[in-house]
């Protein structure tokens, strides 16, 4: 069979992408990992606060993705130290413990101030008020960020497609080899099957009582169906074309290749079926084989 060539848009449904950036004094960092889904599940794990960017950010993956698992994470820190800021109560507390205790103690230094402030719980990051167009821009660098990391998932998605569509061609043609095999060999299944009827005939022509003539044709008949193969061979062209009409069209191809795959692995049993070779039973296990194959690539089809 003559093959056309792969082509280049077959995407796979596995990936990864990571982008990051910094916003107002917040540092970011998107990562997207996909993986072989039967449709299309987005799972987002967003900072708290940030969960109100999700249905907006669904709504794009779903514009660019039709099937896998997506993991979408969004992490979060300041870019910069925290200024820290005295706890009124808890310095209170401290000194008055300090003081009573250097009191008691004859001789004792008074406390220190460095060494209150160093203690737990006195100094904590102090409060920041920031006004709403601060929060406006880092949201909107946030989901610029999920864009860029969205569109670098899907041409890893892409480039993987490209390898996977190579090893798609390789089985077609491994496939299209073994039918031409397998058609070459059935012309003898004739001859060896019509040596099997010639030997049922006359055990059914011995039994007693004799059986009727009807009956006996209907043996033939029915051997003679069972051993032509051609109508088995006529699909698995048809077949090789539907796949070749498939990775031609490329996008979204995932299920009905995969439904095509099992139309191939049918005729192949039941090629397998009606042999009356050892060669072409042969060549019909081999089928079988690269059709499993081509199965699991299927299987990360888009």
């Amino acid at each position: 069979m003559t093959a056309p060539p792969a082509a280049a848009d077959i995407a796979s449904m596995t990936g990864f992408a990571r982008t990051e950036g910094v916003a107002e004094g917040l540092a970011w960092a998107w990562e997207l990992r996909s993986v072989n889904g039967r449709g299309l599940e987005l799972r987002f794990r967003l900072p708290p606060g940030l969960d109100a960017l999700e249905p907006a950010l669904r709504e794009l993956a779903a514009k660019q993705l039709r099937r896998g698992n997506v993991n979408a994470g969004l992490t979060v820190k300041r870019d910069d130290q925290p200024r820290l800021a005295p706890d009124p109560a808890a310095l209170e507390q401290v000194l008055l413990l300090a003081t009573d205790l250097a009191a008691r103690i004859p001789g004792a230094p008074p406390p220190r101030a460095e060494a209150l402030l160093a203690l737990p719980g006195v100094l904590r990051p102090a409060a920041t008020s920031e006004d709403d167009t601060i929060a406006v821009t880092r949201e909107a660098a946030f989901r610029d960020g999920f864009a860029t990391a969205l569109a670098a998932l899907v041409a890893a998605r892409r480039g993987e497609g490209a390898r996977l569509a190579l090893t798609l061609r390789r089985l077609l043609d491994e496939i299209a080899a073994l039918r031409a095999t397998a058609g070459i060999q059935a012309a003898d299944q004739p001859a060896a099957q019509r040596a099997r009827m010639l030997d049922s005939v006359q055990a059914l022509l011995g039994e007693v009582p004799a059986l009727p003539e009807e009956r006996i044709a209907q043996e033939v008949a029915l051997l003679a169906s069972r051993s032509d193969v051609r109508e088995e061979l006529d699909r698995l062209d048809a077949h090789l074309h539907a796949a070749d009409a498939l990775l031609t069209e490329a996008t979204a191809i995932g299920r009905r290749f995969d439904f095509l795959v099992q139309e191939f692995n049918r005729e192949a049993n039941t090629l397998c079926s009606k042999s009356a070779s050892a060669a072409l039973t042969s060549t019909g296990l081999r089928l079988k084989a690269a059709i499993e194959q081509l199965r699991e690539q299927v299987q990360n089809i888009e």
